[in-house]
């Protein structure tokens, strides 16, 4: 049995770390799973990726982005995200729907209905099994992501890092609106308490989902959204 499994979070609220923390985790059991990421995980999604995320394309509006990550999200699905499923495959996916409703919805400010149906539109009608919410106070995930980039990829600010705190601020309670809305899907976590104790909630809400029998073999059926 296959499950899909992502993560959301502010800027800077320690994704990766816990995604390949939970990838050793997942292997060491010998369960198959492989990571991802949006947007990307594909050749074309990764060049839509740098397009993206070049901080020299401020002029950009809002509508641009949103449709070019629902256009890198629709290759990744079929691409990558349902072949792996198909195979029993565990898919670990660093962003994935929910970013779009959080950042280009509640921080953009685009109408949440639209976005709502490109997100089922682009995902072909799969959502996770669980979804990861790792919290923490903008300026602070904002503080750790400007050092990230100064230690790993020698850039001072990208463009989403160069946003007023006030839309970072838009985009965590969209997050948070997102579980409250979603609480058995959307689990948030408070990355304050520290690496350990965070991995140590997701190992726990992993084991319980993997033991749960409710969950059906070929719940990522594809569907026929309509816009």
């Amino acid at each position: 049995m296959s499950f899909f499994i992502t993560f959301e979070g502010v800027e800077g609220s320690g994704k990766t770390t816990q995604i390949r923390r939970l990838k050793k985790y997942l292997s060491r059991k010998g369960i198959p799973c492989k990571v991802t990421r949006e947007p990307g995980g594909t050749r074309i999604g990764e060049k839509i990726r740098k397009i993206l995320l070049n901080p020299e394309h401020r002029e950009m509006i809002p509508l641009t982005e949103l449709l070019l990550y629902e256009s890198s999200r629709a290759q990744h699905v079929q691409e990558v995200i349902l072949p792996l499923l198909k195979k029993g495959i565990v898919v670990l996916s660093d962003r994935f729907a929910d970013a779009s409703t959080a950042y280009q919805g509640y921080a953009r400010k685009i109408d949440l209905k639209w976005v709502e149906k490109l997100n089922r539109l682009a995902s072909f009608g799969i959502k996770p099994d669980i979804t990861f919410l790792l919290d923490c106070p903008t300026n602070l995930g904002l503080k750790r992501a400007l050092e990230r980039n100064r230690r790993v990829k020698n850039e001072k600010e990208g463009r989403f890092e160069k946003e007023q705190i006030e839309f970072h601020d838009r985009v965590r309670r969209g997050y948070l609106a997102l579980a409250k809305k979603e609480p058995e899907r959307v689990k948030r976590i408070d990355t304050r308490q520290g690496e350990e104790k965070v991995f140590e909630k997701i190992r726990g809400l992993v084991d319980e989902l993997m033991g749960l029998k409710k969950i059906k073999p070929g719940s990522h059926r594809e569907t026929d959204p309509t816009v």
